[in-house]
């Protein structure tokens, strides 16, 4: 399955460790565009000085571990295309350039699910599409949530509740699956 992975899901940490890690798992194959990238980097911009910087090399790392991930929207896609917001069909378009099967995103009133399907796409929040991997796949992904709970705690020098964690990351529903499941 490929997924389109909107700015949005990308510039929140631990949203994205998550939908990374579970990509690199092989559970997925994740695309996104030059625009939404550069998206990202604008947006970490205003957290402060460095973050940018920041970002950006997250951005040359994420681009060399996913060699093929990036697409660029043909030109006649985006002529074409209609959203609510004029600003994100470059996200329809990507993923239509990408043969993307789903949208990825938090914008859920910018994608509307009947303009998404009439190019074949669905659209999915973070926290369904984690949700619903997790549900095939538990083990995967709880061994990507360890990580990135890991991480989380060494970098903030406090334990992380993996369901605090996970709803703080905006993917409460997957943080209670896995709680349910064992995982704290």
């Amino acid at each position: 399955m490929k997924a389109l992975l909107d700015a949005c899901v990308l510039y929140p940490t631990v949203m994205r460790e998550m939908l990374v890690g579970v990509a690199a798992a092989g559970l997925f194959e994740p695309l996104w565009s030059p625009r939404i990238l550069e998206e990202w980097a604008r947006a970490a911009a205003r957290l402060g000085p460095g973050q940018e910087a920041l970002a950006r090399g997250e951005i040359v790392a994420l681009n060399a571990r996913f060699r093929v991930a990036s697409v660029r929207p043909r030109a006649g896609d985006e002529a074409r295309l209609w959203l609510p917001d004029p600003a994100d069909v470059h996200v329809l378009a990507a993923a239509i350039a990408g043969s993307a099967d789903v949208v990825v995103t938090l914008n859920a009133q910018d994608f509307p699910r009947h303009t998404l399907a009439e190019e074949g796409l669905r659209r999915d929040a973070p926290d369904l599409f984690l949700r619903a991997i997790w549900a095939d796949h538990p083990a995967a992904v709880q061994g990507v949530a360890l990580a990135v709970q890991g991480e989380a705690e060494r970098l903030s020098g406090e334990p992380w509740p993996m369901r605090s964690l996970m709803k703080k990351a905006r993917l409460p529903r997957l943080g209670k699956a896995m709680e349910a499941a064992g995982l704290r």
